[in-house]
């Protein structure tokens, strides 16, 4: 595969290049390592695709995860309280999850416990591989590196999409990096608050 578009959102790839150079080199090569034609093996069932082979979705993300695990990039967990109350999540957000909870305890209120988990973290940087379905993109760029972010676990988030000609080649519900880009770009500069590096990738 290969790197076919790249966005730096809030000087993600800039930080990477300063900071963790070798980590981006890594990142390069384990997407220049995978043949994704080895991956086109699903057949479809859709009508306007019926019996064209395509890329099966689930298998370019084992692909990513066979390359990068033994390389000791390894799932991270970050957990919080949440409550009903507004501002009572206002106050304690940046608060460790231990104290999190005693000040939700402290104001009257139930703490109910939550995660956020990313499968590839290494030396403060996240890779979330993400050929599934449009939503979990959002997701991904708007909560789950931005929770990683605050939780002070990682630097910078790593995107990794398939490019629009790439999707077009998968069984309808996969997003691709350009709607990605637009609904990063529609929010505007500063949101989300999270240094990325949105990559587009092709066979």
């Amino acid at each position: 595969m290969k790197i076919g578009a790249m966005h730096s959102h809030l000087n993600g790839h800039e930080w990477l290049l300063v900071h963790e150079k070798k980590i981006w080199q890594e990142i390069v090569q384990t997407i220049e390592s995978i043949d994704a034609g080895k991956y086109k093996t699903k057949v479809s069932k859709e009508k306007t695709m019926r019996g064209k082979m395509l890329y099966a979705p689930t298998e370019l993300n084992k692909a990513f995860a066979k390359k990068l695990k033994p390389a000791d990039w390894s799932e991270s967990r970050t957990s919080y309280w949440v409550t009903d109350d507004y501002n009572l999540i206002r106050q304690t957000i940046n608060m460790p999850a231990t104290t999190q909870k005693k000040e939700i305890e402290a104001a009257g209120r139930k703490p109910i416990f939550s995660y956020n988990q990313t499968d590839f973290v290494k030396r403060r940087v996240a890779i979330e591989v993400q050929f599934g379905k449009y939503s979990f993109i959002a997701y991904d760029l708007f909560v789950k590196h931005l929770a990683f972010y605050v939780g002070n676990t990682i630097d910078v988030g790593v995107e990794i999409l398939p490019m629009k000609k790439m999707q077009a080649k998968m069984s309808s519900g996969p997003g691709y990096y350009e709607g990605a880009l637009y609904d990063v770009a529609r929010q505007g500069r500063g949101v989300p608050a999270v240094p990325l590096v949105l990559v587009g990738v092709l066979p």
